[in-house]
């Protein structure tokens, strides 16, 4: 659990912006975590015990707050690299000592054992990789615009949120790799689950043209297949029909219409070499904090934590493994 750094973690996120913010969060904090438990506990959340023994270790106020937290921006994406699948991830969250405190954590379901990149603290999954089944990570949607400006916006869509009854998209995460034993059936787990808030997931598996980008509403669902495509992305904004729900959408932070664009100059041959001479800006970025690249077919995962364009920590290498080719289904 290693709590000294989940207590330092959660200590850095309150001091995100200062002073002004660590005066803040702690007074709402409190509240904060109230109802974040209690949202939890009225929607069943299946991790909801693991959070609250969590809590009683750390003995810090925040961490129910912190599962239920998303505020970040993303760029991800599926390549084709020779006859495998490699997910390319770059996580933006303006939080400090995310690069830092970030763990690399073997986990085991009853589907089989995968690979979290987490942090201490944390239940829900943001980026994995199962062996020999896919790779996926979540990147955070556009934020619904109802008219009333950006700042009142996210207050309207935190109060929707609470009324809602679906999972995070960070515990779908995780449970999908604890009980998917395939592409196909995460991909479904991953469409047709309710959600809390509109979210996309990037999912890779084994076999050539097992990609897909899935764009999630609440209750729905617009999924982008990578089929015969060299690669296929996604970062803060919608690209489906989606743009047109409703009022409208805000991008998530830093640029993400940018980061989507420089995404498709990255080639596969980068993608094979070890680490991440592959990172430009917009993608690296001052609100980077965690680099990925994986392939649940060769079993190869590389992950190195960031603060903005500087590595923090060493780099984690898997070095790939043999990989017979397979032949789509």
């Amino acid at each position: 659990m290693f709590p000294d750094k989940a207590e330092e973690l959660v200590n850095s996120a309150r001091n995100t912006y200062g002073l002004a913010s660590y005066v803040t969060s702690a007074a709402l904090m409190p509240l904060a975590d109230k109802y974040s438990r209690r949202w939890l506990a009225k929607n069943a959340n299946p991790y909801l015990h693991e959070i609250e023994s969590m809590a009683d270790v750390l003995g810090v106020r925040g961490v129910f707050a912190l599962n239920v937290c998303y505020e970040w921006g993303c760029t991800s994406g599926m390549w084709r690299t020779n006859d495998t699948i490699s997910m390319l991830r770059v996580l933006d969250w303006p939080f400090p000592n995310l690069g830092k405190h970030m763990v690399v954590a073997l986990q085991k379901g009853k589907a089989g054992e995968f690979y979290n990149i987490t942090w201490p603290g944390t239940t829900g999954m943001y980026t994995g990789m199962a062996p020999d089944r896919f790779t996926a990570c979540l990147n955070q949607a556009p934020m619904r615009k109802h008219g009333r400006g950006f700042a009142l916006d996210w207050v309207k869509n935190r109060q929707i949120a609470y009324r809602a009854n679906g999972m995070t998209a960070a515990h779908l995460l995780r449970q999908v790799f604890e009980t998917a034993m395939s592409y196909a059936a995460a991909r479904e787990i991953l469409m047709k689950t309710p959600l809390a808030v509109p979210a996309t997931f990037i999912l890779g598996g084994i076999r050539p043209g097992e990609g897909c980008v899935i764009e999630r509403l609440e209750n729905f669902a617009n999924v982008f297949d990578l089929s015969g495509d060299y690669y296929i992305r996604a970062t803060n904004h919608f690209v489906s029909s989606f743009t047109t729900d409703g009022k409208g959408w805000w991008p998530r932070e830093i640029d993400s219409a940018g980061r989507y664009r420089h995404s498709g100059s990255i080639g596969g041959y980068e993608l094979q070499q070890e680490g991440f001479g592959w990172l430009r800006s917009p993608i690296i970025n001052p609100n980077t904090r965690v680099c990925v690249l994986a392939d649940a077919a060769t079993k190869r995962l590389c992950v190195q934590g960031y603060e903005g364009s500087l590595p923090v920590t060493e780099l984690f290498n898997m070095p790939a493994v043999a990989h017979d080719k397979q032949e789509t289904v």
